[in-house]
C-alpha cells in the first residue's frame, strides 16, 4: 500500500517560515532527505488548477505533498492525492502545526478529531473519516488573534526549539516513507526526547472557523 505523507501549510512567499507552514518545511526536508524533488500536482478533478506540488516513487512506496489549496480547504488536494496515487486514510500521514501544544513538542495519534485545525478539519470532510495519522508540532500558545498569531514568524530565540522539532519529525516521516511503521513513528515522536530543548510555552487558543489561513 504507497504510503502519502502530507505536510499542511499556506502556498505563497508571505507565508514562509510562518507558524501554520511548519508542515511544508517537514515535506521540505523530507524530500532532501529521501533525495527526490517536489513537482506541481494537478488533481483529476482540478481541471488544470494547481493543487500542490508532489513527487511520487512508486519503487519505494511513498508520495509527498504540500497542498497548495490553502489551509482551509486542504482536504481537496488530499483526496486528489490520494485518489491518483492510490493511498488508503490509515496510509495517510498529515503533518500540521498545533497552538494548543507547547513550542516544538510532538504529538503523533493514528486517528482523532480535527481538534479545531481547519485543514485537518478539510480533510476530515473530504475523506470522509478520520481514521488517519496526524503529527502535530505545537507552536506556542495563540496570543490574541489565532488567525493571527499562526501567520507570524517565529521569534529568534523560538527558533531553535521549533527546528529541533522539524528535524525530529522529518528525520521519522522519512524512515515512515520507507517502512510504514507508524507505531516505531510514534515511539519516537512521543517519548520526552522529541520535547523541544527549552520546554517551550504552551496553552489553548480559540478556533477560527473562517478564513483561508485559519487554524
Amino acid at each position: 500500500m504507497l504510503r502519502l505523507a502530507v505536510g499542511l501549510g499556506n502556498p505563497g512567499d508571505e507565508y514562509r517560515e510562518t507558524r501554520h507552514n511548519v508542515g511544508f518545511e517537514v515535506i521540505d526536508r523530507v524530500a532532501e532527505a529521501l533525495g527526490v524533488r517536489l513537482s506541481r500536482f494537478r488533481g483529476r478533478s482540478g481541471q488544470g488548477k494547481n493543487l500542490g506540488v508532489a513527487v511520487e516513487d512508486p519503487e519505494r512506496g511513498f508520495a509527498l505533498l504540500e497542498p497548495h489549496t490553502f489551509m482551509n480547504v486542504s482536504g481537496a488536494a488530499v483526496a486528489a492525492a490520494a485518489d491518483r496515487f492510490g493511498a488508503e486514510p490509515k496510509s495517510i500521514l498529515v503533518v500540521c502545526d498545533d497552538f494548543h501544544l507547547p513550542l516544538g513538542r510532538i504529538r503523533v495519534r493514528p486517528l482523532g478529531s480535527s481538534g479545531g485545525h481547519n485543514g485537518l478539519k478539510s480533510i476530515i470532510a473530504q475523506l470522509a473519516t478520520e481514521e488517519f495519522p496526524r503529527a502535530r508540532i505545537g507552536i506556542g500558545e495563540a496570543r490574541g488573534s489565532a488567525e493571527t498569531f499562526v501567520l507570524t514568524r517565529f521569534r529568534r530565540d523560538e527558533r531553535p526549539a521549533i527546528e529541533h522539532a522539524i528535524d525530529a519529525v522529518a528525520s521519522s516521516v522519512s524512515r515512515w516513507c520507507l517502512d510504514g511503521d507508524l507505531g516505531r513513528l510514534m515511539n519516537e515522536l512521543n517519548a520526552p526526547a522529541s520535547e523541544p530543548p527549552d520546554g517551550g510555552g504552551g496553552g489553548r487558543g480559540p478556533e477560527v472557523r473562517r478564513g483561508p489561513s485559519s487554524p
